[in-house]
């Protein structure tokens, strides 16, 4: 896999969280706009994958987001974090006492590719997709790195994500992608 090397300044980080931050909150007082601002660059115009990850105390609250780019990225953040925070069928929809307290996630995918190897997968690195039948799961380069997995285990989680047993990974008819992703938060911290 060729790495991915998209590169965003801190002052296209800031809008997209802050973009985010925009949505959810408008969404919930009914007086927001109901159109993203334009984007301060044009390399937030391009069409990229992207998943908006919302935090409550530290644990999961809402995720929602698409795998390829179907318009503008600014676009997508827009949707996805009104889709994480009222959408998420785990989670009840999002409430304003919870807003003060939520922290916001930003993971723009590269392109997502056939997994030659299981063993190349990188821990921080890839994010996975089991597929089998119609059964599909995904997990985040990031999700690895907070549970403390290994290689192993991503594999297997990622299965279960998809409902499949967790040593499908390793079994004919299942299909593993992989791609990298640029990760970031209100701390600035990229991965």
């Amino acid at each position: 896999m060729e790495a991915f090397h998209l590169t965003l300044t801190s002052q296209e980080k800031q809008y997209l969280l802050e973009l985010a931050q925009l949505s959810i909150a408008g969404s919930l007082s009914g007086r927001g706009p109901t159109t993203p601002p334009e984007p301060p660059t044009d390399q937030l115009r391009q069409e990229l994958g992207a998943f908006v990850t919302l935090k409550q105390g530290g644990d999961l609250r809402g995720c929602i987001g698409n795998l390829v780019g179907c318009g503008p990225l600014y676009k997508t953040i827009w949707d996805m974090a009104q889709a994480a925070a009222f959408k998420d069928p785990r989670f009840n929809p999002l409430t304003q006492p919870e807003l003060d307290g939520l922290t916001i996630d930003i993971s723009v995918l590269g392109p997502i590719e056939p997994c030659p190897d299981p063993q190349q997968v990188e821990i921080g690195r890839h994010g996975l997709i089991m597929r089998r039948g119609s059964n599909q799961g995904l997990l985040l380069p990031q999700v690895a790195v907070e549970w403390g997995w290994d290689r192993e285990q991503f594999l297997a989680q990622t299965c279960r994500k998809a409902g499949l047993p967790q040593s499908a990974w390793r079994e004919p008819g299942t299909e593993i992608y992989w791609f990298e992703a640029v990760v970031f938060d209100a701390t600035g911290l990229t991965h």
